[in-house]
């Protein structure tokens, strides 16, 4: 069992800033931002690489729930924004094998990423 499917199953305490049928999100626990913030689908899917067609309605709902994050922490609009960011594998970042997106904001993130 993933860190995430304990928090998820609240066998380890995190406050949620949002949950829906399909996902939680969650303050990231090292943050890399002002602002980072997990959403992690209530399914576990491994990677974005593994997701099979019928989870297209999980895969839209960590969008739609990035921006209902995004305008409760009051970055949705353009003069400010945020980063979205999905890692795969171990050369793509990804550290725990539960399939998540990072919304990063809260200072001028620079392009390329490190």
């Amino acid at each position: 069992m993933t860190i995430f499917e304990k928090i998820i199953a609240r066998e380890i305490p995190a406050p949620l800033l949002y949950e829906d049928e399909f996902c939680v999100a969650f303050n990231d626990a090292n943050p890399q931002a002002p602002i980072h913030v997990l959403i992690v689908p209530r399914k576990v899917i491994p990677r974005v690489g593994e997701a099979e067609a019928e989870d297209q309605a999980t895969l839209g709902a960590l969008l739609l729930a990035a921006g209902k994050v995004a305008n409760q922490l009051g970055i949705k609009d353009i003069s400010k924004g945020f980063r979205l960011v999905i890692n795969h594998g171990r050369d793509g970042g990804e550290t725990v094998p539960h399939l998540h997106v990072h919304l990063l904001a809260g200072r001028p993130l620079e392009w390329p990423p490190g």
